[in-house]
């Protein structure tokens, strides 16, 4: 995101705020290519042909943000940015859910979301175990949480995610190692 679009979603956040009736509209024309961005960079690590479009986990991210109060108390880009990690992240934990749920029934449906899920899956990760100790280290370490939020559901590079959380790449590096340390132990050495 340049300069004049990073000047540009703030005063569109600050309007949204003061209640400004096109300000979502606005905010969804500056922020989608950066959001996009994120999206494409989780999906990377997906096989070829699967069949979760970028563009549909920033939708579902978006009708999140819109839905809870994540717009009205963004108060810059880093917020931003990292609300809609978290709604991404969220719509994968959900499916995972109720895919588990699905496969207790004794039925297994595939739908979209399953292939995002794949990558989770090759790596031997629970997606459930794995979002309740992200949970717990947002609770230690917000910041931390947020990178691997950002680098492990977004897909974003280190580059990325200090320019999203307006930090130095030193900063990312270094939480993010210790980050996945953690998780790491929490996870029983899944983790990766």
């Amino acid at each position: 995101m340049d300069q004049k679009s990073e000047v540009e979603l703030t005063e569109v956040l600050n309007e949204a705020r003061a209640g400004s009736t096109d300000a979502k509209d606005r905010l969804v024309r500056t922020a989608y290519g950066e959001l996009r961005r994120m999206a494409d960079g989780m999906m990377r690590r997906e096989r070829p042909d699967h069949t979760l479009q970028p563009s549909a986990l920033v939708n579902e991210a978006l009708i999140r943000l819109f839905e809870g109060d994540a717009l009205t108390r963004a108060n810059d880009r880093r917020y931003l940015f990292a609300a809609a990690a978290q709604a991404m992240r969220q719509v994968l934990v959900d499916h995972a859910r109720s895919r588990n749920a699905a496969k207790r029934a004794g039925r297994r449906v595939r739908v979209l979301l399953d292939d995002a899920l794949a990558y989770f899956e090759e790596q031997h990760l629970d997606v459930v175990a794995l979002n309740e100790a992200l949970d717990r280290l947002m609770a230690l370490d917000e910041q931390q949480g947020l990178i691997v939020a950002l680098r492990f559901f977004a897909g974003l590079s280190v580059p990325e995610v200090a320019r999203v959380l307006d930090v130095s790449v030193g900063t990312v590096e270094g939480d993010w190692r210790v980050a996945r340390a953690w998780l790491h132990a929490q996870l029983g050495g899944t983790a990766r």
